[in-house]
């Protein structure tokens, strides 16, 4: 799959990704300080899965209409360790049951919920 990691998501999280597989763009490694709007933008353009702890992207993706078509990942819990959301967020993507273009995906530790976005 191919990943956009937002620089909130931890480097053991971006290397766990990649390590099963993934094509990550990790802002952490190349985009440091870029914007919401213009890292949503590199999302859409190279249709991405952005993973992110911020919401203001669910906010850019709902109520602005922003395109998303690779979906939107919003992790809503605070994280005990690197580990805890690395573990999460590659069994979450390990399955194949999910559809994460033009969704936006809301993960606690425990609940996935999804809501499908405006194309």
């Amino acid at each position: 799959m191919r990943v956009l990691a937002d620089e909130n998501i931890p480097l053991e999280t971006v290397r766990a990704l990649r390590a099963a597989g993934h094509d990550v763009y990790a802002a952490s490694e190349t985009a440091v300080g870029t914007s919401d709007e213009a890292l949503l933008k590199v999302a859409t353009a190279e249709q991405r899965l952005l993973i992110t702890f911020d919401r203001d992207f669910g906010e850019l993706a709902t109520r602005r209409g922003e395109a998303a078509p690779g979906g939107i990942l919003l992790l809503r819990f605070t994280p005990r360790s690197a580990e805890e959301v690395s573990a999460l967020v590659v069994e979450l993507l390990a399955r194949s049951d999910i559809e994460w273009a033009q969704h936006l995906s809301v993960l606690d530790r425990s609940h996935l919920r999804q809501r499908p976005l405006r194309k």
